[in-house]
């Protein structure tokens, strides 16, 4: 960062001569920093993204909202001295929360504690805070669409001429996944039942600290049904049991839907392609680390989730 903002943070007593702040690996969007002073350390989030930086500030709402109902599996907001829960810094949305000791970890020993702590989030109730609702819409599609008319016009950038090369080959698998999400979405405009505050990417955002386990990085929470958090395993017959194990532990009288599960995997297939070629544009330092990003992942993580969907009926 070329400058430090953290006089604006009332509970930090920060000075610039003595103190520690180091950069983090993480942050898709922009920076993340470790600011270590006398008291303890505290995780601080810049995110220069022009489509993400309004949702990455009403998120920070929706941490402190969560944590005012008891919820002990999040980072607490820093506010500022003026009283808000974020400030605008160097063209970035900049947010300060507490340090949370661990490590970042994902793998199936994890997914039981993740989905405990998803269904007890779900009790909490979502009003009074700002919240976009899922509208199963198929809007990344057109996102993605426009995107790779965009990259027609970088005729100069090797990258976007790869990246054009490399959609042309997957074009077949990419329009069946299109007519695949569009078929899902439209079974369920008019279902709107059983939504709460979800996470949307609780699995790669887990830290553990001996048996304590939190759930951070809320950029993206959404009111939407369990199945925004349960499709990343949907392949796995043990964690579908968990997790409805963990719905009934709450109180929460609900099956996950097949149909909503292939919802969410086709919708997300298309969210994560937009959001690299958002960063594609928006950041094109990183142009050839996001070409290869996009390369492996028609056949990384995600594959075998669509191999599992496209059976649903």
């Amino acid at each position: 960062m070329p400058r430090t903002p953290y006089k604006v943070f009332a509970n930090i007593p920060f000075n610039k001569t003595t103190d520690i702040i180091r950069k983090l690996k993480r942050g898709f969007y922009g920076e993340t920093w470790c600011l270590e002073v006398p008291d303890g350390r505290y995780f601080v989030k810049l995110d220069y993204s022009s489509l993400h930086k309004s949702i990455f500030s009403d998120s920070i709402a929706v941490v402190e909202h969560l944590c005012k109902h008891g919820v002990d599996c999040v980072a607490k907001v820093i506010k500022t001295v003026n009283g808000a829960m974020f400030t605008n810094y160097d063209s970035a949305v900049l947010g300060v929360f507490e340090w949370i000791d661990g490590e970042n970890i994902q793998n199936e020993t994890t997914k039981i504690p993740e989905y405990q702590m998803l269904a007890k989030i779900y009790t909490i109730p979502a009003e009074g805070v700002p919240l976009a609702r899922e509208s199963f819409d198929t809007a990344y599609i057109d996102t993605f669409l426009s995107h790779h008319e965009q990259l027609k016009v970088l005729t100069d950038d090797n990258s976007a001429r790869q990246l054009l090369r490399l959609f042309d080959e997957k074009s077949e698998s990419i329009r069946h996944y299109s007519e695949r999400f569009m078929d899902f979405a439209k079974r369920y405009r008019t279902d709107y039942d059983h939504f709460y505050i979800t996470h949307g990417d609780a699995g790669g955002n887990i830290i553990v600290n001996g048996d304590k386990f939190f759930i951070v990085d809320w950029d993206e929470p959404k009111l939407a049904p369990p199945e925004r958090d349960a499709w990343f395993c949907m392949h796995w017959n043990w964690a579908m049991d968990a997790f409805h194990k963990a719905l009934r532990q709450n109180g929460i009288n609900y099956s996950l839907k097949l149909d909503r599960l292939a919802f969410y995997c086709y919708h997300n297939f298309f969210y994560y392609l937009t959001e690299y070629l958002t960063a594609f544009y928006d950041l094109p330092d990183m142009r050839g680390t996001l070409l290869q990003s996009i390369s492996e992942y028609f056949d990384g993580w995600i594959k075998d989730n669509l191999l599992y969907a496209d059976c649903i009926e």
